[in-house]
């Protein structure tokens, strides 16, 4: 029960909360760029999208480390969480900065990804960790698309991604460590094709 209230806890923080960041932005002492309406309004939709995934990797990781029964997974879990709060900050200063909104559609990501993280956890502890695995793999490139989307001119919203995409790695190669069981092709497939639904609509809503 406790492990749910405190889930419950990091969903309204998450949603409703400004974020707080333990961590400098990378951005930190970057100037801001001087766009054109084009620009900026790319550079804001990227940002949105990532500030989804970081809304859903929030989801992700309370759901998991509320299901495991595990003290070390749940402390892995718990301790990867508090570094996408830094990053959950971190996107959302990039969209006050470019004059962007979060999406629309936040609480209806968060929920999603919350079930998500639920069934993978109630599977095995391994399995729980091959989710990590295959969602911050999937994140990692996400993230790279996105270096080579952004305008050049942004080095701003380029540091935020470039550290954010390293953090991810690390996720995963932590989870690859610990154990993870590798997910079979469909779910890796139908995952990827989830994603795809969420990062096309989030860039407009």
């Amino acid at each position: 029960m406790d492990a749910f209230l405190t889930a419950a806890d990091n969903a309204l923080r998450t949603l409703f909360a400004q974020p707080r960041a333990s961590e400098q932005t990378p951005a930190h002492g970057v100037p801001e760029a001087l766009l054109d309406p084009a620009q900026k309004k790319l550079a804001g939709a990227l940002m949105r999208v990532n500030h989804v995934g970081e809304v859903c990797a929030q989801a992700l990781y309370s759901a998991q480390a509320a299901v495991t029964r595990d003290p070390a997974l749940r402390d892995h879990l718990q301790a990867a969480a508090r570094e996408e709060t830094d990053h959950l900050a971190w996107t959302q200063q990039r969209l006050d900065a470019l004059g962007a909104r979060p999406s629309l559609l936040n609480p209806l990501w968060f929920a999603g990804a919350f079930a998500l993280g639920l069934v993978a956890a109630k599977v095995s502890d391994r399995a729980n960790l091959g989710f990590v695995v295959e969602t911050e793999t999937q994140v990692a490139a996400h993230l790279q698309s996105h270096l080579d989307r952004l305008p050049e001119q942004d080095q701003a919203s380029r540091a935020v991604v470039a550290r954010m995409k390293q953090d991810e790695e690390r996720h995963a190669d932590q989870a690859r460590a610990a154990g993870a069981l590798e997910l079979p092709a469909p779910v890796r497939l139908a995952m990827k094709g989830a994603a795809k639904v969420m990062t096309t609509t989030a860039h407009y809503l």
